[in-house]
């Protein structure tokens, strides 16, 4: 069966797609409001730090979403509760947002504030994020020097969720008004046309039912990382969208934790 995408910004367009899109946000603001009172963070720069109440075993870095033009940590505190319970500590980084910085700008704000929390802990990183965060935990670990090698010999483990490994197709978006995208950034910026740094296993995840676009960008950077000598996989969650394959973080049990704090 032929694919071909013929309205980019549809296909980029997840909330269309999604019954009753509009109350996740306040949901997800609601959820974290009351994690965060029951967990109070550390500050992490503009991000948050979250501790378990033992010496952590690691460290959980979650990058949120939101298209690099909206959201911040503090709608995605409760994705924290699965790691916490684990014993691991979870650091939710901050960065500046489209139009105030290009996608270029934002990739060493992360890698700085990834540095940062690691020098507060000890133990092994597993890096993952959500939509443009999981392209920003894919960035994480291309073969660049984005991130110190003393931190990056610490990452155990990379499972960008729903990631948009190949910035080239929202050149045709409206979206790139507020992004400033140009050829050049779009290329040298994308996950899947960069190299990964060796010896570190990266599995990325997306749900069944999200947008056509998001699978094949899944795949995309799994397959291609797995020719350049990575350990991919690529994981399609069954009956999960845009909105809720996130969800598995909270629980402690979830397939998707344990692919991420992988012994």
């Amino acid at each position: 069966m032929l694919y071909q995408v013929t309205d980019w910004d549809d296909a980029y367009a997840n909330g269309a797609h999604i019954p009753q899109a509009e109350d996740f946000v306040p949901l997800w603001q609601d959820a974290s409001a009351r994690f965060r009172e029951a967990h109070p963070p550390e500050p992490l720069g503009r991000g948050h730090l979250f501790r378990p109440s033992r010496t952590a075993k690691g460290l959980m870095v979650f990058i949120h979403g939101g298209y690099w033009m909206a959201f911040g940590p503090g709608t995605w505190s409760h994705l924290a509760a699965g790691a916490l319970a684990h014993g691991w500590a979870v650091a939710m980084p901050a960065y500046t947002l489209a139009p105030k910085a290009h996608i270029s700008q934002m990739v060493p704000e992360v890698a700085a504030a990834i540095t940062e929390s690691a020098g507060r802990l000890d133990g092994p990183i597993a890096l993952t994020g959500h939509s443009a965060g999981g392209h920003l935990a894919a960035r994480m670990v291309c073969d660049d020097c984005t991130l110190p090698d003393a931190v990056a010999a610490r990452v155990a483990a990379c499972v960008p969720i729903s990631p948009l490994a190949d910035l080239r197709p929202l050149l045709r978006t409206e979206m790139n008004d507020t992004l400033r995208l140009d050829a050049a950034e779009a290329a040298s910026e994308s996950p899947a046309l960069l190299a990964p740094r060796p010896g570190i296993p990266v599995t990325t995840w997306v749900g069944g039912m999200e947008r056509p676009e998001f699978v094949r960008q899944a795949r995309l950077l799994a397959n291609i990382w797995a020719g350049l000598g990575a350990a991919t996989d690529c994981v399609i969650d069954p009956g999960r969208h845009h909105f809720d394959v996130i969800e598995r973080l909270k629980s402690p049990d979830s397939p998707l934790l344990a692919r991420l704090l992988r012994p």
